[in-house]
């Protein structure tokens, strides 16, 4: 057994959170066992007298869970190779996540059939990774979209979600590799899509639609259970047209995914969509390769993006295409527009691992997976742990805490294991 204290830990638990100022954590091989308020266990109780790695300041929160995420660190989940996907899984502890769902965005049907076997392929050796954050699975974000509210998606390549194309992505991704999928409900064929993928075990996201609400209502009734990244390329809410959006903030069997980089939605937005929809909220990046990368020039989906300081990624038509935001920036953007922080941790944590059927993540209570994220006092990761293990520090966290200072020689190891994944 080992315990973590910190002067703050954030628990995510069934529709709220707590905070215990000081608290603790008692982890069992890749599992909570336990936590509390105060330095440790009492006397007597299990973990009493464990080893203990003692946060000087911060918080310490559940690893964080990135619903859609395109890419990072310079790779394009669309266009990357082996080790281009190690390297994204591996690295994204330094932002404090510890799961995440790769997102492919609009291709051609063949392309993203491709894509969902490719990932199944490699699964086995992703999930070997010591240290990496946890694929949950492939998010394919088209091409059953809006031409009208299509955003950077490709218009040509837009289509009905007829059977046979439903087929085709369903026998792809079979065993667990297709997650979900974002459709508008609106296109001919849509509900019975929703239906036949809910059937088949995958999860459905109204996005990029100009659904009304009674559409999105519909979709709702056929089994969809989120919406991709709310007030962005869908239909918005007006007093007599409540549209995509006001479905969306009133319907308590939707999840909502929302991008926090403040370039997406306005802090007036954010509080309006935690305070309509408490507890449905879940913050993701939508990032691309850009993100945790200078200013310059990346892909999205074989599309030029450029990123200039303090602007999000742009087409050359300037339409915004996703985001270059981090997951642990989204959360402290999250808490500056007036969420208070277990709300804003719950969001990224506990929310999304329950959105997506993982009971077992984003929350620190017994049976849960040991991920864990220390947070600075301005919410920026400095140190994650996947499965019970130390999966990356800053060298400020080092020197705060010396029991982190392995981190180094951890790290060591697992760029060996990236490099050689695809081997």
């Amino acid at each position: 057994m080992h315990l973590i204290q910190a002067p703050r830990v954030v628990e995510p638990t069934a529709g709220h959170s707590t905070v215990r100022s000081p608290g603790w954590v008692l982890l069992d091989g890749d599992r909570v066992v336990g936590t509390g308020t105060g330095e440790r266990p009492a006397a007597g109780e299990p973990g009493a007298d464990a080893p203990a790695t003692r946060l000087p300041d911060g918080v310490l929160a559940p690893g964080l869970v990135d619903a859609q995420l395109n890419g990072a660190f310079g790779e394009d989940f669309a266009a990357a190779d082996d080790e281009g996907w190690a390297t994204v899984l591996s690295r994204l502890p330094e932002t404090g996540v510890t799961s995440t769902v790769p997102t492919l965005i609009t291709a051609p049907l063949d392309e993203l059939a491709e894509g969902l076997r490719a990932f199944a392929a490699r699964r086995a050796r992703l999930d070997e990774l010591p240290g990496a954050a946890r694929a949950l699975g492939v998010h394919v974000e088209g091409p059953f979209l809006a031409e009208r509210r299509r955003g950077a998606h490709r218009a040509e390549l837009l289509c009905d979600p007829t059977p046979d194309r439903v087929d085709a992505l369903l026998e792809a991704g079979s065993g667990g590799a297709l997650t979900y999928v974002t459709l508008a409900p609106e296109r001919e064929h849509a509900l019975d899509a929703v239906r036949r993928f809910v059937a088949a075990g995958v999860r459905v996201a109204v996005g990029h639609t100009d659904a009304t609400d009674d559409v999105v209502s519909a979709a709702a009734d056929a089994g969809a259970t989120l919406v991709t990244h709310l007030f962005n390329a869908q239909r918005p809410l007006r007093h007599r047209d409540p549209g995509t959006v006001g479905a969306a903030l009133t319907d308590d069997r939707l999840t909502l995914g929302l991008i926090v980089d403040l370039h997406h939605v306005k802090p007036t937005a954010v509080r309006v969509a935690f305070g309509a929809a408490a507890g449905r909220v879940m913050l993701v990046t939508d990032s691309v390769a850009a993100m945790g990368m200078p200013p310059g020039t990346y892909e999205l989906g074989g599309q030029v993006l450029e990123v200039a300081p303090g602007r999000p990624p742009l087409r050359e038509d300037g339409t915004i295409a996703g985001a270059a935001v981090r997951l642990d920036e989204a959360l402290a953007n999250s808490v500056a527009c007036g969420v208070d922080l277990a709300t804003a941790v719950d969001a990224a944590t506990r929310v999304p691992a329950d959105a997506l059927g993982r009971a077992d993540l984003g929350r620190l209570s017994p049976g849960a997976l040991a991920d864990l994220v220390w947070l600075t006092d301005d919410l920026r990761a400095q140190a994650t742990w996947v499965g019970g293990r130390l999966a990356w520090c800053s060298s400020e966290a080092a020197v705060a805490e010396p029991a982190l200072r392995l981190g180094a020689a951890a790290q060591d190891d697992r760029d060996d294991d990236v490099r050689e994944v695809h081997a």
